[in-house]
């Protein structure tokens, strides 16, 4: 990832040889390649939920729940301030580190979460302990509307023609994959829960 960067900014591109050294078979054997296995899957829900929830601190639970919610990347669910997140358009504005920003969907579940933390500083996942006034990271549908919601650009295979979508058509994919990680975690929720009012289903 890094050489192919610097192969593509002007600075650094002739200091590289022509042939990037990491793309070939060996370098790929050698480093390991590609898929991803760390992932959470679906029948990993109902745990996953069960024990983030049960964790003391209500800034990491929510921040951990966040993170499969959102399809974010974890640093840019610890950058997000409050600032971002329009409560009367139901968005959130997400830092991406490849085009700037990006807009989210706030789904029900997401603003029931953000509705019960404190609002220490302008960071939503604040920390009193931490220098800069947030958390620190400790660890590293439609594919075009996921991509879009993560901040990746689809394949030409995935989609022909790519457009970014309004924020409400987002919004129905997006909280179609909310009551599914939902359900699946065996969470019943409605918009007219109070905090703490939450279900799991056994």
């Amino acid at each position: 990832m890094f050489l192919t960067w610097c192969g593509e900014q002007s600075a650094h591109a002739a200091l590289l040889p022509a042939k990037n050294p990491v793309k070939t078979k060996k370098a790929r054997e050698a480093l390991g390649a590609g898929t991803k296995a760390d992932v959470l899957q679906r029948e990993q829900l109902a745990a996953w939920f069960t024990a983030v929830q049960q964790l003391t601190n209500p800034i990491i639970a929510a921040y951990l729940q966040m993170m499969p919610l959102t399809g974010a990347r974890p640093g840019e669910v610890l950058a997000l301030r409050w600032e971002v997140v329009n409560t009367q358009w139901k968005g959130i504005c997400i830092c991406d580190k490849v085009e700037g920003t990006r807009e989210i969907a706030a789904t029900p579940y997401m603003l029931h979460l953000l509705a019960t933390l404190p609002r220490r500083n302008e960071w939503i996942f604040s920390s009193p302990t931490s220098a800069t006034g947030c958390l620190t990271e400790w660890l590293e549908t439609p594919a075009g509307v996921v991509a879009q919601i993560q901040g990746h650009m689809p394949s030409a295979t995935a989609e022909k023609h790519y457009k970014v979508r309004p924020l409400e058509l987002l919004r129905v994919h997006h909280e179609k994959i909310e009551a599914w990680i939902l359900e699946q975690a065996g969470i019943v929720f409605t918009q007219s829960n109070k905090s703490g009012a939450l279900q799991l289903v056994v």
